[in-house]
């Protein structure tokens, strides 16, 4: 009898309290019967429920699920419920200054001096403070603050997924080659990639961007040529990667068994090779996702991003530059920075937790 069962007294169960161990008829049931009973109850999981499964239980992988879902909801369902649009001036009247005015002249060889004081109301409200028609005031042109954080989240948000994903097809291609064929092949990808990995990616992109904008290339179109030039430059990281992961895996079983059955080059890379390394793709792609959006902040901030009046969470905070708005209207670039602060830790959270996951050594 099995240790688990040795201790159990059966005169003392009964149907009510143990039905498990009863038949239908009342009879007590063998304790192989038991067992098989058991054992039909117990649940298969696929390996996606136990990746979920491990995913759900860290706490930070919740917070920054949660966080990225409220972001991305704020950013594309937020301007469909907002009064302004994303260039929209308020026009009516701002607040006023005082503008003063001193004349001396000499009338009989006394000496008089006049003030004239008028007061001065603009025509737009600049620099509006916060009220229930702008939630975080007007910025120095007088567009609702709180609706172009939304337009500036579809920006950063947007570019962070599609260079990502444009980098990881592009390494996927590259670095699939080189650790499938090996050899000539490659060495002249990796010398590619060697040399890609030594670029100064910061001053070629200052470069670029500020030959981008002698073109007169109108409004939000500049977005696109700046997806090109991160893409450009970025891919030589996740084809390093994809090579490594895939010369590992073309000496498994499974690809001399594929190598056997006559199969394509095309079709071992993309059928067999490719999906085991989706889980490492996934991560990489997860996390090089703040890094994008902290370069477009940048490129923003030091004004070579999306111009003016489009915006973007990085050109909201290049505001900071003037000492009086930075000094006085704190509500001009204080969110946008901790918007962008929420994002990056959030896609590092969601990573952390998904490199857990599909970790079957993390037992958590």
């Amino acid at each position: 009898m099995s240790e688990k069962y040795e201790n159990i007294n059966f005169d003392k169960l009964t149907p009510e309290k143990n039905p498990e161990w009863f038949n239908e008829d009342g009879s007590r049931k063998a304790i192989c019967e038991v067992k098989e009973s058991r054992t039909d109850n117990l649940k298969v999981l696929s390996p996606t429920t136990l990746v979920l499964k491990r995913f759900f239980r860290s706490k930070l992988s919740i917070v920054g699920l949660v966080i990225l879902i409220t972001l991305f909801a704020f950013s594309f369902l937020g301007p469909l419920f907002s009064p302004w649009s994303e260039t929209e001036t308020d026009k009516t009247e701002g607040k006023g200054s005082y503008r003063q005015q001193e004349f001396t002249f000499e009338v009989n060889g006394e000496s008089y001096t006049v003030y004239d004081v008028t007061y001065d109301t603009l025509s737009q409200n600049i620099y509006g403070p916060i009220d229930s028609r702008h939630w975080l005031g007007t910025d120095h042109l007088g567009m609702d603050i709180f609706t172009r954080l939304m337009y500036g989240g579809q920006v950063s948000l947007t570019l962070g997924f599609v260079v990502v994903t444009l980098q990881t097809a592009l390494g996927v291609l590259l670095g699939g080659l080189a650790g499938y064929f090996g050899g000539w092949v490659d060495n002249l990808i990796m010398r590619i990639v060697d040399i890609f990995m030594c670029v100064p990616t910061l001053p070629i992109l200052l470069i670029a961007s500020a030959l981008i904008q002698s073109w007169d290339i109108p409004g939000r179109a500049q977005i696109y040529y700046l997806m090109v030039m991160l893409t450009f430059l970025g891919w030589s990281g996740m084809a390093r990667l994809v090579r490594g992961q895939i010369l590992s895996l073309r000496e498994q079983e499974y690809m001399v068994a594929a190598e056997a059955s006559g199969l394509s080059v095309s079709r071992k890379i993309w059928k067999h090779l490719v999906p085991n390394i989706l889980p490492q793709l996934i991560v990489s792609m997860t996390l090089g996702l703040g890094g994008i959006i902290l370069t477009e902040a940048t490129m923003s901030y030091l004004g070579l991003g999306v111009p003016m009046p489009y915006a973007a969470w990085g050109s909201m905070i290049n505001k900071a530059n003037d000492s009086e708005i930075l000094s006085r209207y704190p509500n001009m670039w204080i969110p946008a920075g901790v918007l962008i602060v929420l994002a990056v830790l959030a896609f590092n959270f969601v990573g952390d937790g998904l490199r857990d996951a599909f970790d079957p050594r993390m037992k958590r």
